[in-house]
């Protein structure tokens, strides 16, 4: 069963992870409210004083107008105090939810793309921003609210003390039953609390797929369907939130009936005592302004109560993603033993024996598998049927400094392939080795910083053509990118752009040609020099023209480099020295291109002569 209940002991941990660094806003904020305690302890006492004073008469005017001008100061300088908590709360707070922020980002993106194919944008931007939004007040005020007004409490037992043991006592049961209760209380939400956060997760999921996909919608006539599953979702989140909040609503009830009997018992005491000539009329009201002071505290308690209901709901979703291991061992682990360096230069590509499957991820609440060590065995793999393959026993050798040209029909296996070269994945049985290392002794950074590649799709962000194309390393210097442009001929459209590299482009590459996309996109190759570059159908979707000047940088590109070209087109694969053809993920013919080409036997043969265009779609 899914675990739906946070510990005290994991409140703690997490609390203390992300507070650590922070003591001294924690302590400020906590030296702020215990003042407040102490003035809100005061005051009733000055009033007390006033009330006495002004009916018994032994207090002349100046003295009653001193205490009731100390009154005011002292309201005052708690509203002062006020405005100081709630920045500090504030500070604190979005301190810390930015570094769970942060450290949830920066999880997520160092896991494999299995898990990234299995959860939509739209649920990670959920999970990073609104269940760590739920954390906000646990982090700022839970535990300086809960203890400062059960500090707040205590002082005021201890003040009604001095004045009678008996309104002591009977405040004192008042307030340990109303703890009591509405500590068996604390966790009745929870579970409802936390289907409501993945209920709105996955409605903010649909909402990303179908805006990016609004234009394929409206054109098949899809919008009935899509408003259909947008109303289900809604009313599925409609009814998680009414039960969650008819459950918060059934604690909250029972804390204003506690307070209501509170109440009724101090003013059967306080008049008793009254009547008794025990205590005076100023008393009274100090009695019952203590009973409403502790109600106020109680109800805060209350309050955070049900903001930790949210935040242990947030929080076990929070945990759930942390506990995901991806299938990609030695993610950039820097405490592990030191790990080889790829040379310099061109680098080798050998598959050995290579299979591979997609495998469905698990739901996000659920943990991993542990990942295979570094380095294990092809035995190692889980089992995985033959039919599931998408490559299959793929074996060749590229050497350093060669070009191959890799073909076949749309699904065959090419761009599985580059994902593997790049890690993305890691192979079901076999290895791969990049300029004599295995992929997998590598430190994945390492591996990419060493292997370039261009797809048809290229991402460009909302940002200057500086950082797009240093991918915002501010340690790139402004005259290798000039340098890089020059060499892809790319200088005058930059001088055509009105404030050259800090120009800001649209996200999406908006405004720009596919083919200077494209360019860009090789200059950020150009930038980082790997070793190995993949070209991944760069050139699929550009007319004859802009094709010819993205070929011309395509043949800078691959000097002094290996080169990997995916390629549709018979004028793509021109340049490269071997062919590797792949059929149903399974290598169908390798050799080098001349002598493919002149064999009428081989399989590249035929291709030339049929019509590469009209074969491999």
């Amino acid at each position: 069963m899914e675990k739906t209940i946070v510990s005290a002991r994991e409140y703690w941990l997490f609390l203390r992870r992300y507070l650590h660094g922070r003591l001294l806003w924690s302590g400020g904020l906590g030296l702020v409210l215990l003042a407040n305690i102490a003035l809100q302890i005061v005051n009733p006492q000055i009033m007390r004083r006033f009330i006495d004073g002004a009916l018994g008469g032994g207090d002349s005017l100046s003295t009653l107008q001193s205490l009731a001008l100390a009154f005011i100061a002292i309201a005052i300088i708690q509203q002062l105090i006020g405005v100081l908590a709630t920045y500090l709360t504030e500070l604190l707070g979005w301190a810390a939810t930015n570094a769970v922020r942060l450290d949830l980002a920066r999880y997520m993106l160092s896991l494999d793309m299995s898990f990234h194919t299995g959860h939509t944008p739209g649920e990670m931007i959920e999970r990073i921003d609104g269940d760590v939004l739920a954390l906000s007040n646990f982090f700022s005020q839970f535990i300086l609210q809960v203890f400062g007004n059960l500090l707040l409490i205590i002082g005021v037992l201890i003040v009604l003390l001095r004045e009678d043991w008996r309104v002591t006592l009977s405040l004192g049961v008042f307030v340990g039953l109303t703890l009591v209760i509405l500590l068996r209380m604390i966790n009745i939400a929870v579970p409802s609390w936390e289907k409501e956060r993945q209920a709105s997760a996955d409605l903010y999921g649909f909402i990303e797929e179908r805006l990016n996909g609004a234009e394929d919608i409206r054109a098949n006539d899809g919008v009935p369907y899509v408003l259909h599953r947008f109303y289900r979702l809604t009313r599925d989140l409609m009814r998680i939130t009414i039960l969650a909040s008819f459950r918060w609503a059934l604690v909250m009830n029972t804390t204003w009936v506690l307070f209501a009997v509170g109440n009724a018992v101090a003013l059967v005491v306080s008049a008793a005592l009254y009547q008794s000539g025990t205590i005076t009329l100023g008393s009274v009201y100090m009695i019952i302004y203590y009973t409403n002071m502790i109600s106020w505290p109680l109800e805060r308690i209350t309050q955070q109560f049900q903001d930790l209901q949210k935040a242990g709901a947030s929080l076990v979703r929070i945990m759930g993603v942390q506990k995901i291991q991806g299938k990609i061992a030695g993610e950039d682990d820097f405490t592990s033993p030191a790990r080889p360096e790829l040379p310099g230069g061109a680098l080798g590509v050998d598959f050995d024996q290579v299979s591979f499957a997609y495998h469905d991820d698990a739901p996000l609440e659920k943990p991993q598998p542990a990942v295979q060590p570094t380095g294990a065995s092809p035995a190692a793999a889980p089992a995985v049927e033959e039919s599931d393959m998408v490559l299959c026993s793929v074996d060749f050798c590229l050497r350093p400094g060669r070009v191959l040209g890799l073909l076949g029909r749309t699904g065959s296996g090419k761009t599985t392939l580059t994902r593997l070269l790049f890690r993305l994945y890691d192979p079901s049985h076999g290895a791969i080795c990049l300029g004599d290392r295995d992929l997998r002794d590598l430190r994945v950074a390492e591996l990419r910083r060493r292997v370039g590649m261009v797809t048809q799709n290229i991402q460009l962000f909302h940002a200057t053509v500086r950082e797009n194309l240093t991918f915002f390393d501010p340690d790139i210097a402004d005259k290798a990118v000039l340098q890089a442009l020059d060499d892809l001929g790319m200088m005058d459209w930059l001088r055509s752009l009105p404030m050259g590299l800090d120009t800001e482009l649209e996200s999406g590459g908006g405004g720009l040609s596919a083919g200077e996309a494209q360019l860009l996109a090789f200059t950020r190759i150009f930038l980082r020099d790997p070793g190995l570059v993949i070209l991944d159908e760069a050139t699929s979707r550009l007319d004859p023209a802009t094709e010819q000047r993205i070929e011309r940088a395509v043949d800078k590109l691959v000097q002094n480099r290996t080169a990997i070209i995916v390629a549709h087109r018979l004028g793509t694969v021109q340049r490269a020295d071997d062919i590797l053809i792949l059929e149903d993920g399974q290598v169908c013919e390798y050799g080098e291109r001349q002598a493919l080409a002149g064999d009428p036997r081989s399989r590249f043969y035929r291709l030339l002569e049929t019509g590469m265009e009209e074969v491999l779609v």
